[in-house]
């Protein structure tokens, strides 16, 4: 093997460490805004249960004149309720858009050496992971806030020769994880076994 091969894979190993790390910040940010957004969900579909209830309570007030008293006390119970909903409501949804900008320049930063390292597609946006709660107009489209994520790392391996940009990287199956790796890597850079081969060498008999 050639001191460029060599580079070569060593480049690779480190962007597919980096690629994992920061995979797994994504998924950490990813799981957190599915949290909020389902959360302020439920407090939205409870506002809307709230809300009926304080109409039957006013509906009430007005055939019931005998327990107008206990009506307003619960009338201003419930809009004490109402209230600390809307806000717990608002609260949850503005976590989940907060938390949305920074897991959108790091999925772009992300799928950017996926498809430039690995030549792999994009992971899903939020609204098509499958039973998200997350529709395509929920957050804002914007540019990204850091321009280094639109163009390739100065830390990036150069590209491959000509001849070779057609072919992607000899791969192989990891026998623990089942993960694609680099056929040479010695160690799989996601579960950390150590790569062996399916077919080993049998050692030459003296």
């Amino acid at each position: 093997m050639t001191a460029e091969n060599e580079r070569e894979i060593y480049h690779k190993l480190e962007a597919m460490k980096e690629i994992r790390n920061k995979t797994i910040t994504l998924e950490r940010l990813k799981r957190s805004i599915l949290n909020e957004v389902r959360s302020g969900d439920q407090e939205g579909r409870c506002l809307a249960q709230y809300k009926r209830e304080m109409e039957l309570l006013q509906q009430e007030k007005m055939s019931h004149v005998e327990e107008l008293r206990q009506i307003h006390a619960d009338i201003n119970a419930m809009e004490t309720v109402i209230k600390q909903t809307e806000e717990s409501m608002s609260r949850k949804l503005s976590n989940a858009s907060r938390l949305h900008e920074d897991y959108r320049p790091l999925k772009t930063e992300v799928d950017l050496l996926r498809r430039q390292c690995l030549g792999l597609e994009r992971l899903p946006d939020l609204h098509e992971e499958e039973g998200s709660p997350i529709t395509p107009d929920r957050f804002p489209a914007a540019a990204p806030a850091r321009g280094a994520f639109l163009a390739p790392a100065p830390r990036k391996p150069p590209p491959p020769p000509p001849a070779f940009r057609q072919q992607p990287p000899p791969m192989k199956s990891c026998l623990s994880c089942h993960q694609q790796i680099h056929r040479n890597a010695p160690i799989c850079p996601l579960c950390k076994a150590k790569s062996r081969s399916r077919n080993p060498k049998k050692p030459k008999k003296k």
